[in-house]
């Protein structure tokens, strides 16, 4: 059953998350929080490495860091970046393994008035599934 999303907190935890960012190359630090349907929230920033290909982003951080501690059922994902940005081609299709009618919100950290949101299936309409 989907709980009553807290955006305040969810917000205020994808902050936090992108303190601990780990971005010396492209200086461009993102922090998400994952809201899973049992109520629980999960974190994670962006880990860059020298060799790019090898960096992860917060979003996917996050989902990794809610499915290692049992979780895998989605409600919502906050994003804090800046400036504002949606999230890449993996981690949209990353975010649509774990549900379709996922609330997907970014906003920037400089302007947390300035958002964007959708649901998982708009940001990826034509996943690939098996």
């Amino acid at each position: 059953m989907a709980n009553r999303i807290d955006w305040a907190a969810l917000k205020q935890a994808a902050m936090d998350a992108r303190k601990l960012a780990y971005a010396p190359y492209s200086k461009f630090l993102v922090g998400a929080a994952v809201l899973t349907k049992a109520g629980n929230v999960y974190t994670g920033c962006n880990v860059e490495n020298a060799s790019f290909g090898l960096t992860i982003c917060a979003e996917r951080a996050a989902i990794i860091n809610a499915v290692s501690s049992g979780e895998k059922e989605v409600q919502a994902i906050v994003v804090c970046a800046h400036p504002l940005a949606a999230p890449c081609g993996a981690c949209r299709q990353f975010i649509v393994e774990f549900g379709t009618t996922i609330k997907v919100v970014s906003f920037d950290a400089s302007a947390p008035g300035k958002s964007k949101q959708w649901t998982s299936d708009k940001l990826l309409p034509d996943r690939f599934t098996l």
